[in-house]
């Protein structure tokens, strides 16, 4: 593993979904949470923000599909609200519920079985990811550039974002080259890094005088 990149783990990286709070876990509520906290960093909204109110939802109860369903749509605004998730709060409740039930329905109440009906192709599960009220091709790059760390099938998932921060750090773009810089069970952290450093370009330059 080279300087930069050792430096950018050990100052960026850990994956949204860990700032979250959400255990990388191949399990039912974990792949739920990482698919409702992807519902919220797709909107033009600060990573910030968007984190602190995926935490406000599972504190509510919303990190199942069946406690979010629960949720009353005024509950799940003013989970919203707490933090500061304020400029889509009302079309994300309904969003948030919509897909709680599509989970519950459809693969009762368990995104495993999304794997299993997407033949761990990742084409194939971008695909049913996109059936999901909120997730457009952002949030299937947010979903699949952290589900990599339990999904090995996804990997190397590296995104524009991703290539976006590899290039301002003279990193290869290439998926292959790139994810050979680290294990792969790092690469979902290597990911995040990358991101973070794709919008911030201070950090890329605290990392680059590695």
């Amino acid at each position: 593993m080279d300087a930069v990149v050792r430096k950018l783990l050990r100052e960026s990286g850990e994956t949204f979904a860990e700032e979250a709070g959400i255990p990388l876990k191949d399990q039912p509520a974990a792949l739920f949470k990482l698919l409702v906290m992807a519902n919220l960093l797709s909107a033009r909204i600060s990573s910030d923000i968007a984190l602190a109110a995926a935490r406000e939802l599972f504190e509510a109860g919303g990190g199942t599909p069946r406690g979010m369903a629960k949720l009353t749509w005024q509950e799940r605004v003013d989970a919203l609200g707490r933090g500061h998730y304020v400029r889509y709060d009302e079309s994300t409740a309904t969003r948030l519920g919509n897909m709680a039930e599509i989970v519950q329905d459809k693969y009762r109440g368990d995104l495993r079985r999304l794997a299993i009906e997407a033949d761990r192709d990742p084409r194939k599960a971008a695909e049913l990811l996109r059936e999901f009220p909120g997730i457009g091709p952002t949030g299937v790059d947010i979903f699949c550039r952290e589900a990599q760390a339990m999904w090995p099938w996804l990997r190397p998932y590296v995104d524009s974002q991703v290539k976006k921060g590899a290039e301002r750090l003279g990193l290869p773009t290439d998926a292959g080259k790139l994810a050979s810089k680290v294990p792969d069970k790092d690469l979902a952290r290597l990911s995040a890094a990358l991101v973070r450093v794709a919008r911030d370009k201070k950090l890329a330059d605290t990392v680059k005088v590695a």
